[in-house]
């Protein structure tokens, strides 16, 4: 096994600089061996985790302060790539959310309330997604990557 490589991202947590962090993830996960799909259903993973920092962590602030900022890193450790997405603004517990979520399952997409849906949708495209939040929130989405031959 490698040694672990990260690459960190420090951006104001505005939603101006998404592209970037796409661009980034693009280029990291290109050269880890990741396929275009596999790449396009992390890069739509990480827009959710940042949106949520860009919308949610900094809410309260007055349009006078500053911008909050968002730490995003790609660490590749083996066959494996996780993408951490940090902030320092107001915490979310995702517990809380998980237990008061309804299924999905049945419901035509009118029916389905706006928020709450990105963490379905990063654990629908990821393999693994941890939510931390002690001070602030992080997020952690993590794909392995599948060599020809094995099952998924």
């Amino acid at each position: 096994m490698t040694a672990e490589e990260r690459i960190t991202l420090r951006l104001p947590a505005k939603s101006d600089y998404l592209d970037l962090i796409r661009l980034t993830l693009y280029g990291v996960a290109t050269k880890v061996g990741f396929t275009y799909e596999e790449i396009e259903d992390m890069k739509v993973a990480v827009s959710e985790a940042c949106n949520n920092a860009v919308l949610y962590a900094y809410a309260g602030r007055a349009d006078s302060e500053p911008a909050g900022e968002m730490e995003v890193s790609f660490v590749r450790a083996g066959d494996a790539l996780s993408i951490v997405v940090r902030d320092e603004g107001d915490s979310f517990d995702a517990a809380s959310v998980a237990q008061k979520a309804e299924p999905l399952h049945g419901k035509s997409i009118h029916d389905i309330q706006a928020g709450g849906l990105g963490l379905y949708l990063m654990q629908a495209l990821m393999d693994e997604v941890e939510v931390r939040s002690e001070k602030g929130t992080e997020v952690v989405l993590t794909k392995r990557l599948v060599k020809s031959g094995e099952m998924a």
